[in-house]
């Protein structure tokens, strides 16, 4: 080990040795968040919040507490990932913006959540067609601190890195991170709750999906991987899991047929 890294955090360490991803990792300036940004946050929370108290999982909920989101002030990622890697190995790191697919799935795959620091203006409240802190920590990160959903995520990285250049595979594994980090929906207490950020973050999104309600199928890997998906639109169709112990070991068997 060299001096510089002897003088380096474990997270700092464990940061030096992603190399796709490196460009694009950034240190959050949480100082210069204004007042009225975290005002915008704290409505888009207390928007959000009722009905997930009522609609989300409990992994949800109770990862929300445990790794210290706040109603009133956007988070400092430094002091999420602080409680979040002592009980999944799961960090918060700031980068840039979109990264490219080789660099996100190399961060994921050492346990590094790619975390936009912009947050949306007013204007955008409802939708914003680019990642910002809201979505990416409000939407994503406390089922982080779900251990069994923070294995699924880093098998997903280690299996989709594994996957360089071959582009139709990466299409079908694309669909089953939609069909579940982003819009899935889990079968708890006889009731369909949702964990997927996409609907975690949107009002609008769960409130389609509680209220109007898309076809919910039973989650089935086959089907998954080959349906198509629609940014634009709202999803006519979703898949259930009865566990996150399903979707680890879907990720899994993704990685045996297309490996």
């Amino acid at each position: 080990m060299s001096i510089h890294q002897e003088q380096l955090t474990p997270a700092q360490q464990k940061n030096e040795q992603l190399v796709a991803a490196r460009p694009y990792l950034i240190e959050q300036d949480w100082i210069a968040y204004t007042p009225e940004q975290h005002a915008t946050w704290s409505e888009l929370v207390r928007r959000c919040m009722p009905q997930l108290r009522q609609y989300a999982c409990q992994e949800y909920l109770d990862g929300f507490q445990q790794i210290g989101l706040r109603e009133d002030s956007i988070p400092d990622l430094a002091a999420v990932s602080s409680k979040l890697e002592p009980r999944t190995g799961w960090n918060s790191t700031p980068v840039s913006g979109y990264l490219p697919a080789n660099a996100f799935f190399e961060m994921l795959a050492a346990r590094r959540f790619p975390t936009t620091t912009t947050l949306r203006d007013r204007s955008s409240l409802d939708y914003t067609p680019e990642p910002d802190i809201f979505h990416d920590v409000f939407g994503h990160v406390p089922m982080h601190a779900h251990p069994v959903f923070a294995d699924f995520l880093y098998e997903y990285g280690r299996v989709c890195s594994s996957m360089a250049g071959r582009t139709e595979d990466l299409t079908r594994m694309g669909r089953l991170f939609w069909f579940t980090v982003e819009f899935g929906v889990i079968r708890q207490d006889r009731r369909t709750k949702v964990y997927g950020s996409g609907l975690i973050s949107s009002h609008g999104e769960c409130s389609y999906v509680v209220e109007r309600g898309p076809e919910i199928r039973d989650f089935n890997l086959d089907q998954v991987l080959e349906h198509e998906f629609f940014i634009s639109k709202m999803q006519p169709v979703l898949y259930a899991v009865e566990s996150f112990q399903q979707i680890y070991e879907a990720a899994q068997e993704a990685g045996r047929r297309l490996g």
